[in-house]
C-alpha cells in the first residue's frame, strides 16, 4: 500500500499516469491545507495516509483518466458541490492547462477552498462561487460554457443531471461519480435525461485500491440544447426528481 506520505509508484500506475515533481508538491501540500483548514472549517475526515491518497485522490482522478493522457488540452471544467475542494482542486493540479470553477453552497467551505486553491498557486486558473447550482445554472457566464462537469457525492443521480446538462457547451461531458450503479439505475436516468435533452454515453467501473471499495463513473452528453426551464428553481430538482 501506498506510504501515507509518499504514495510512490503503484497508486499512479491504477491511473496510468504519473505526476511530475511539482504536481506531487502541490499534492502534499494541498494535505497539509486540509489539516490546517480542517482545524477551522470542518472540510473532510479524509486527511491522513490511504484516507487521503486513495478516497480523495485517487477518487477525483481515475474518472478523468482519458483527459489525464491528453493533460496538455485547455479543458474549461466545473465541479458542482466541491466540499472541501474535491474533485477540483486535485483535477486542477493533475491537468495544468485546465480552467476550473469550484461550486458550493456553504460560505465557510468556499472561503476555505478559495484560500487553498491561492496557496496552492493556482488562483489565476481556479475560480470559486458560493450559491446553489441553480442559480449557477442560470448564469449566462456558465450555462453552455464547460467541456466536462462533474459532481462527485452530491444527490441522486437524476438530480446531479439536471444540475450538470445544462452547464455543458455542445461537445462537453458530464462526469456523475457513483458509488454502487446497476442496470436499473441506469434505466431511471435515462428516463430523466430525455428531459435534459442528454443521454448515457458511458459507464465505467473502478475498484479502488486498497480494497475501498468500487466506484462508478457515467459519462453523459448533449442531444441537443437544453431546454430553457432547467436548472428548475432552487430545490426543487432534489424534491421533485426528473423521471419520478
Amino acid at each position: 500500500m501506498p506510504d501515507p506520505s509518499n504514495p510512490g509508484a503503484e497508486l499512479w500506475k491504477g491511473l496510468d499516469w504519473t505526476p511530475t515533481p511539482e504536481q506531487q508538491r502541490q499534492f502534499l501540500t494541498l494535505q497539509e491545507l486540509l489539516r490546517e483548514w480542517n482545524s477551522r472549517v470542518n472540510l473532510t475526515r479524509l486527511v491522513e495516509g490511504d484516507d487521503f491518497w486513495i478516497n480523495q485522490i485517487f477518487d477525483s482522478l481515475w474518472p478523468l483518466s482519458r483527459e489525464l493522457q491528453h493533460a496538455d488540452r485547455p479543458l474549461r471544467c466545473i465541479d458542482v458541490g466541491t466540499g472541501g475542494g474535491f474533485p477540483g482542486l486535485a483535477v486542477a493540479i493533475a491537468l495544468p492547462h485546465a480552467r476550473l470553477t469550484l461550486v458550493d453552497s456553504v460560505g465557510r467551505k468556499t472561503a476555505a477552498v478559495a484560500e487553498m486553491a491561492r496557496s496552492l498557486g493556482l488562483s489565476e486558473r481556479v475560480s470559486v462561487r458560493t450559491e446553489r447550482v441553480e442559480t449557477t445554472g442560470r448564469d449566462r457566464r456558465c450555462r453552455g460554457m464547460f467541456d466536462l462537469a462533474m459532481a462527485r457525492a452530491v444527490a441522486a443521480a437524476p438530480v446531479v443531471a439536471e444540475y450538470l446538462v445544462p452547464l455543458l457547451q455542445p461537445s462537453g461531458q458530464a462526469l456523475l461519480y457513483r458509488g454502487q450503479w446497476s442496470a436499473s439505475d441506469s434505466n431511471e436516468l435515462s428516463v430523466a435525461l430525455r428531459d435534459l435533452k442528454a443521454r448515457i454515453t458511458d459507464v465505467q467501473q473502478q475498484q479502488l485500491p486498497g480494497d475501498r471499495g468500487i466506484r462508478h463513473l457515467l459519462r453523459l452528453e448533449r442531444n441537443g440544447p437544453c431546454p430553457s426551464g432547467f436548472p428548475r428553481a432552487v430545490g426543487v430538482p432534489g424534491k421533485l426528481p426528473l423521471g419520478q
